[in-house]
């Protein structure tokens, strides 16, 4: 038997590993089975290459194995093993030192954990949840098997055991206040949650099947009666793992079907099915595959994010992906596996490395050429789709220049008649129509084609296109793409008179001269709140309403994009709602209110029409709505 010591600075380094990463422990699990596994895989490649002499690589496993009653939790593998001189080296100074290194750095950030993998710390995490640790293992090469035992300090030792077959056995003796992880459930729990992608095949348990080769019996009493016998049961080995997942296979090799069923494997709480799926695979400037998939999603930016899982080699990383995949794209869900992203950083070491951020960008890319293939190839079905997906392109379009260069060619704009324009089509059809006199063309648009449904009527008797945006960001996008299109305006079609909106060379007369409309303005002014409406005098069409009551385009803009964060003004969200009164001066309404000497009369003239008004925008509610219907039924006696 051999002993020694560990040279380290530290005087009892395992207490600190466990200190600092407890916030990690349970991945303790995973670091093992990654290591079981890259042993594997690297027995398969040396034979592949010839360089294993006479060993076959068979179908090797990885099991897991825990004994309660012991305390014990094992890992065993067939992979390469270790020899003692490999022990040593890989064991006792390697590992060791990348330790050293992380408690030098992190011992006074506690904060700052998961860091296992930058620094070689997997096998030493074992030591997060165990008091001792062994390792039997046997190399491929012609050497004796050794055994390593340390007890949690700076000393081992190493000695001389009988194993068959190559390869390393990895034996935790649980501490008692980790004994959560020789529970079935909660091994079976991490097993699911980091390694059900695993490339080789890992064993926990048996469990009970329906034999294959069995078929039950069924037979017929005097009556008439069938009876079969039960399925005769047989005990296979619990595989948990799919090692051959949808995401590592060639796109040619698959059919629509099976990116919905790995779908529905990745998320078997999800019924409703993905819309499309993008498939990742590039090999240069770095190692990317995946499967991206696009869920039907609301108009709502409340969205749950961390649905991307983040894969390396097929072993699970994390579920939240800031700074891999654009803030964008993280309402989408699927799979990003990469070799070029290490286990276990800080967040801060991902967003600062130079892969992670190409791996960005060519997620990018590759989602707007997906889209644009999408939209060219069947552009009625992307239409249909469009309102699941909108939200996703209108943010990327904010949030990102590349994709918003990209995005305008297949960015939709639907019409309250369910008709769809690119911005180039739009401005093509409106263009002639639609130019006011100063040479700018305006869009304009509707929220809510039921609440603004009578301004969409007054646009379109006039031959005007109207368009339905409704997403949360519409006034940020908008902002956007005027500022990207010269002479260019939007105009939400309650935010002025028609007339107005889009102004043209005739000059409308008022039927009021100028001191009628002078006295006219106080009248009204004294019937309606001072503090949230404006009093407009405008000469429109006698048949026009005789009150209507707009939201001024650039205050409602910068108050909506205040509250959706970004843009705007600081604190415009806390304003009052303001709003114009236009007051028709060719309606004859108009005229009897200014004619009429009884104060009583006009008060309730001008009261009538302002309650329609405020009905028409849905800003009667309350007390005056009540008011409002007792006063027309009065008017109707």
């Amino acid at each position: 038997m051999a002993k020694g010591n560990i040279n380290v600075s530290v005087e009892n380094i395992f207490p600190l590993i466990k200190k600092f990463l407890y916030s990690d422990h349970e991945i303790f699990l995973r670091e093992l089975i990654s290591n079981a596994t890259d042993a594997t895989s690297k027995m398969k490649h040396l034979i592949a290459m010839g360089e294993a002499g006479d060993e076959a690589y068979g179908d090797p496993i990885i099991e897991v194995i825990a004994d309660k009653e012991n305390k014990t939790l094992r890992i065993i593998d067939q992979g390469i093993g270790m020899n003692e001189e490999e022990v040593e080296k890989y064991i006792n100074q390697i590992a060791f030192s990348g330790a050293e290194e992380f408690i030098d750095k992190y011992k006074d950030k506690v904060e700052d954990s998961g860091i296992i993998g930058h620094f070689g710390l997997g096998f030493y995490s074992a030591f997060m949840v165990a008091d001792k640790v062994e390792i039997i293992t046997k190399s491929y090469k012609d050497a004796a098997a050794v055994k390593w035992s340390c007890d949690g300090s700076p000393n081992y030792e190493i000695e001389p055991v009988e194993k068959e077959g190559r390869g390393s056995e990895i034996v935790l003796h649980i501490a008692e206040d980790s004994v959560e992880f020789l529970e079935d459930a909660k091994i079976t729990e991490l097993l699911t949650k980091y390694n059900r992608f695993n490339q080789i095949p890992i064993k926990f348990g048996t469990k009970e099947i329906n034999d294959p080769e069995f078929t039950p019996q069924t037979t017929t009493d005097a009556d008439g009666k069938e009876t079969t016998e039960p399925h005769k049961q047989i005990s296979v080995d619990n595989i948990i793992n799919n090692t051959n997942p949808a995401w590592t296979k060639k796109p040619s090799d698959l059919e629509a079907e099976d990116y919905n069923t790995f779908y529905r494997e990745l998320y078997p709480m999800q019924f409703e099915e993905p819309l499309f799926n993008i498939h990742l695979n590039v090999d240069y400037p770095f190692n990317l595959t995946g499967i991206l998939y696009f869920p039907k999603l609301n108009q709502s930016m409340d969205i749950q994010k961390d649905k991307i899982q983040l894969y390396q080699n097929q072993v699970f990383i994390t579920d939240n992906v800031e700074g891999i995949v654009p803030d964008f794209l993280q309402m989408l869900k699927g799979v990003i596996d990469s070799p070029d992203i290490p286990l276990n950083v800080s967040r801060s070491y991902l967003q600062a490395d130079g892969a992670v951020k190409k791996i960005s960008g060519y997620i990018t890319k590759k989602i707007a050429d997906k889209l644009t293939s999408l939209f060219k190839n069947n552009r009625e079905d992307f239409e249909q789709k469009w309102n699941d997906i909108k939200v996703i392109i209108e943010y990327g379009m904010l949030s990102d220049d590349k994709f918003y260069d990209k995005a305008k060619k297949f960015s939709l704009f639907p019409t309250v008649d369910d008709t769809f324009f690119t911005i180039e089509e739009l401005k093509e059809k409106i263009k002639a129509a639609q130019t006011d006199k100063d040479g700018n063309t305006v869009v304009l648009y509707a929220a809510n084609k039921e609440a603004q449904h009578g301004y969409i009527q007054e646009a379109k008797e006039k031959g005007y296109e109207v368009l339905l945006l409704d997403s949360p960001i519409v006034s940020h996008l908008i902002q956007k793409i005027e500022a990207s299109n010269e002479k260019l305006k939007f105009a939400r079609v309650d935010a002025d008179h028609i007339d107005n909106l889009i102004k043209k060379d005739e000059e409308k007369i008022s039927k009021l001269t100028d001191e009628e409309k002078e006295a006219l303005k106080p009248i009204i002014e004294a019937n309606v709140p001072k503090e949230s409406y404006t009093v407009q005098l405008e000469a429109l069409d006698s048949n026009s309403n005789p009150f209507s009551i707009t939201v001024p385009e650039f205050m409602r803009r910068m108050k909506e994009m205040s509250q959706t964060g970004g843009g705007g003004m600081f604190g415009m969200q806390n304003m009052p709602e303001m709003y114009n009164l236009v007051v028709n001066t060719n309606n004859d309404l108009v005229k009897e209110i200014l004619d009429n000497k009884d104060e009583a009369v006009q008060k309730e003239l001008i009261g009538q029409a302002f309650d329609l008004a405020k009905l028409s925008q849905n800003l009667l509610h309350g007390e005056e709505l009540t008011n409002f219907i007792k006063r027309s039924y009065k008017m109707i006696k």
